[in-house]
């Protein structure tokens, strides 16, 4: 058995299209977070996958945000499925059961924990050494403590410990379990890029209450926090302890073993990053069927890279889907509607005859259904609809199309008429001949008909001396236009040229920095505070440790105001 845990930043991280990414881990279980798709924008390509079952939990709130998701190959189909950590959320029957102790928390509290889409439980059997066994494999996505909102921190601290008591209390019950997914909390300093850089650094509550739910890190830490004090942390839910992180049991002195990167900074090209998406598993578990666990850094389309654990034991597929998974949506169960779902049923009473001026609901007065019949008999007893102006200019085309076609046939035509130069409507002068396209080309009836009684080549050879005249003249007058026209152009030309460059002077120069002697990057403040909008240059280089003298030198400098 093999499962693989991966934030994706996205459910388009799969660039090649999902089914080749899930192919490419060859895996039972693969579980992503934060996929940031509410079910009215899940689509049935991501959805629906050959060869996989999936299972969504989505975010209530907020659009585009959070969300966990758990695809299982068709050969490793679970037996139940459940959204959420509560209960709130599941569906009576189908649900895997066991919650612990919640009093602690309030109904809103644990409504407010599930609304975010964060945790999807997925309940497997497979064959192991004393026969079947149970398996609960969790897929979380914690939350992040936003240092801006205090509220954030204590919602974090809830969810760690309901997902501690959902994940003992299953435990108790005699099923294994794995708890998988980003925790968003680097666990010892050896997890992260620059613990030193990180102020108390062991005091962070999250990094408390792995050090009691994690077995073996429930000791005094540096700063003196004893057993009890590491109770209080998790609200007392469960006696802590009871799970092991499976990387560091494969890995226990591994460095440089990062999960995480920050994207702004390209600090993934420095492996300047933290460890903060884990496998736990209980302890009996790691010990009798885990082979081995590690990361993937080489696997880009997000700002984590997935981490996988290889089993020795072969989970048993359930021949049905569990009601969570999404074949079972009303959107993408690919049923074909009957045509006479289409149709109302009418009783005989209520049936109304031709001759009624009743009308069936929803459907065209009499009226109006006779017009669209017969529009020219019932033109007289039915009021005219008035034409729209897409009609109007339908009709005008036709009009007029209709008028070319009979002058065209009237005309008698000539090989020389395809030679005729193009009139186009001359620029009149005053003084000059004035010949407007109307008078050329709408004249007396009388002079028509001379007009057709002279030989084709006399009209060609009238027409085309008073066309030639009449373009020389008027190229004349243009040409004087135009020439005045530029020379005006000239002389606002500079002032004008030089206003724009003192007002639209563009970017400043980015200076080099002292280290490597290197153009700088603008960079703008976006956070809250006094020095909000301001610009300033920094190092390009990507974000390294300081000891890196390939990543980013200190250089600062703020950009002046005035430049």
């Amino acid at each position: 058995m093999k499962i693989v845990t991966w934030n994706i930043n996205g459910i388009r991280t799969f660039k090649n299209g999902i089914k080749t990414t899930l192919d490419s881990f060859d895996a039972d279980i693969i579980c992503v977070q934060e996929t940031k798709v509410t079910r009215d924008l899940l689509d049935e390509k991501t959805a629906i996958v050959d060869g996989y079952n999936s299972y969504f939990s989505f975010s209530r709130g907020r659009s585009g945000y959070s969300g966990v998701a758990t695809y299982c190959n068709d050969s490793a189909t679970p037996f139940l499925a459940e959204e959420g950590l509560t209960g709130l959320l599941a569906n009576q029957g189908e649900a895997v059961g066991c919650y612990g102790d919640q009093v602690e928390l309030s109904s809103e509290e644990l409504l407010s924990l599930d609304n975010e889409g964060r945790a999807v439980i997925t309940q497997h059997y497979f064959i192991g050494t004393d026969g079947p066994q149970k398996l609960a494999v969790i897929n979380v996505y914690c939350p992040r403590a936003d240092p801006d909102k205090p509220e954030r921190k204590q919602y974090k601290l809830q969810f760690y410990r309901l997902l501690q008591c959902r994940a003992e209390a299953i435990l108790r019950s005699g099923s294994h379990v794995i708890v998988l997914g980003d925790v968003n909390t680097s666990h010892q300093p050896i997890d992260h890029c620059d613990p030193d850089d990180v102020d108390n650094f062991e005091d962070n509550p999250g990094r408390k209450w792995l050090n009691h739910f994690l077995f073996g890190t429930a000791e005094k830490t540096k700063n003196g926090n004893t057993e009890d004090e590491l109770k209080e942390i998790s609200q007392k839910s469960a006696s802590g302890g009871k799970f092991v992180d499976s990387f560091r049991h494969f890995h226990p002195k591994r460095s440089n073993a990062f999960t995480c990167w920050s994207t702004l900074t390209g600090a993934r090209q420095t492996n300047y990053g933290t460890r903060i998406d884990y496998i736990f598993a209980n302890c009996c578990l790691v010990k009798s069927a885990f082979i081995g666990v590690d990361i993937m850094p080489e696997v880009e389309g997000s700002d984590h890279c997935p981490v996988w654990a290889q089993l020795s034991c072969t989970l048993q597929s359930r021949p049905k889907f569990p009601p969570l998974c999404t074949r079972h949506m009303p959107e993408f169960t690919g049923r074909q509607q009957k045509l006479s779902s289409f149709f109302v049923k009418v009783s005989e009473k209520d049936r109304v005859s031709k001759d009624s001026e009743e009308s069936l609901p929803g459907s065209q007065d009499t009226g109006e259904i006779l017009e669209n019949l017969n529009p020219v008999v019932q033109g007289n007893s039915v009021a005219k609809k008035r034409p729209t102006c897409r009609e109007k200019d339908t009709i005008a085309h036709k009009a007029k199309r209709s008028k070319q076609m009979k002058t065209e046939s009237n005309a008698k035509g000539s090989l020389l008429d395809f030679f005729k130069p193009k009139q186009t409507p001359l620029i009149p002068s005053s003084g000059n001949l004035s010949l407007k396209p109307t008078e050329s080309s709408q004249d007396s009836p009388g002079s028509e008909s001379d007009t057709r009684s002279c030989p084709g080549d006399v009209q060609t050879e009238t027409s085309l001396s008073m066309v030639t005249e009449m373009e020389t003249e008027n190229q004349d007058e243009v040409e004087g236009e135009s020439t005045s026209i530029d020379k005006s152009k000239d002389c606002k030309k500079g002032p004008c040229a030089g206003f724009w460059k003192a007002v639209l002077h563009g970017p400043p120069q980015p200076p080099l920095c002292k280290s490597h002697n290197e153009p700088c990057v603008l960079r703008t403040v976006k956070k809250a505070g006094p020095n909000l909008g301001r610009q300033f240059f920094v190092c390009a280089r990507p974000q390294g440790h300081a000891s890196n003298p390939q990543a980013r030198c200190n250089f600062f400098a703020w950009v002046d105001k005035g430049k």
